[in-house]
């Protein structure tokens, strides 16, 4: 404004861009006064000599120096590879550590003592096997009734020995009633395993009650689907005789001990035979219900009802007996077998 001189020390020259001045501080540079000459600066020297000053990254980020390079990576399969790759880095997702190449601790060799401890030699002698013979007995009825003609008592046995292939079988059945044996047969048969759960059998059958005589027996036996137990068995007899008996079964689990046992059979003559008291076509049915309780898996007593009816010339031969074509009767019994 003219009150006074500055001395020439203090005069500025301005430059193109901006005043530099000798005597021109940080401060007042900083504050676009005036521009520090390169000897004035003190960033001079670190950029100068940058490995004089350690490099932040917020100065990296304001430009007034470099960091030096990240290791040298390698795209891996799961990301990249550094060999000069820290836990730390590694930890940050910023490189993936190379796994060694081999274990730290080394695998020893297998020596002829493991060996020998991890495939023991077997003496096959010492070994004990199942016998390939097995047997069973079972009662599968054993009961009695009162019914209003008396007091009866009947049974049902099956026994068989053999291989799971090959078996021999022993069916027995009959009925007293009034103190005397109504029907008694035993029969003897081979039976063949021809299918899972099915068997062929063949064999003879022997009725010792009402009469002697013999059969000569073939059939099937086995286990059907839904678990029904069936068995059919075709008999020849004397004077051209032919007769087919049909009997099936299911166990319905109440609980593991509480069964019910439906039960049905039917029996077919070709041929009447009045003195036999058996007439051609159906002949009879016989249906049943046994509730049994297994207090153990081989004993297990039973109650039940059975009706039986007889049909066509069998009825009548029945009734001109004396016996009645309709009867139905409570069981009780008991299962065993062992």
């Amino acid at each position: 404004m003219g009150h006074c001189t500055l001395p020439d020390a203090s005069v500025q020259a301005h430059g193109q861009h901006e005043p530099a001045s000798s005597r021109c501080t940080p401060e007042h540079a900083a504050m676009g006064h005036c521009q520090l000459s390169e000897a004035e600066n003190p960033l001079h020297e670190w950029h100068a000599e940058p490995d004089a000053f350690p490099c932040t990254p917020e100065h990296a980020a304001m430009g007034h120096c470099t960091l030096p390079d990240a290791p040298v990576q390698t795209q891996g399969q799961h990301g990249p590879v550094s060999s000069g790759c820290t836990p730390e880095h590694a930890a940050m997702g910023h490189c993936r550590m190379e796994a060694p190449r081999e274990p730290r601790t080394p695998i020893p060799v297998p020596t002829e003592a493991d060996i020998a401890a991890a495939f023991p030699a077997l003496h096959h002698h010492s070994m004990e096997h199942a016998s390939p013979v097995n047997y069973m007995v079972l009662f599968d009825r054993l009961e009695a009734w009162d019914a209003d003609d008396g007091s009866g008592q009947g049974w049902e046995a099956i026994a068989w020995i053999g291989t799971d292939l090959d078996r021999l079988w022993l069916r027995s059945g009959g009925e007293r009633e009034g103190g005397r044996t109504g029907t008694f047969d035993v029969e003897a048969l081979y039976g063949r395993s021809v299918l899972p759960w099915w068997d062929v059998v063949a064999g003879v059958r022997q009725e010792l009650r009402p009469r002697s005589r013999t059969w000569a027996a073939l059939g099937v036996q086995g286990l059907a689907p839904y678990m029904f137990e069936v068995s059919a068995t075709a008999y020849a007899g004397s004077g051209g005789q032919v007769q087919v008996k049909v009997e099936a079964e299911y166990d319905m689990r109440f609980t593991n001990r509480l069964i019910l046992q439906p039960v049905f059979e039917a029996s077919v003559a070709l041929k009447d035979e009045p003195m036999e008291g058996i007439g051609s076509g159906l002949g009879g049915i016989e249906a049943g219900l046994r509730l049994r309780y297994e207090i153990s898996r081989r004993f297990a007593p039973y109650i039940g009802v059975v009706h039986e009816r007889a049909y066509g010339n069998t009825a009548d031969y029945l009734r001109a007996a004396g016996g009645h074509a309709r009867d139905t009767r409570v069981v009780a019994g008991v299962r065993l077998w062992f």
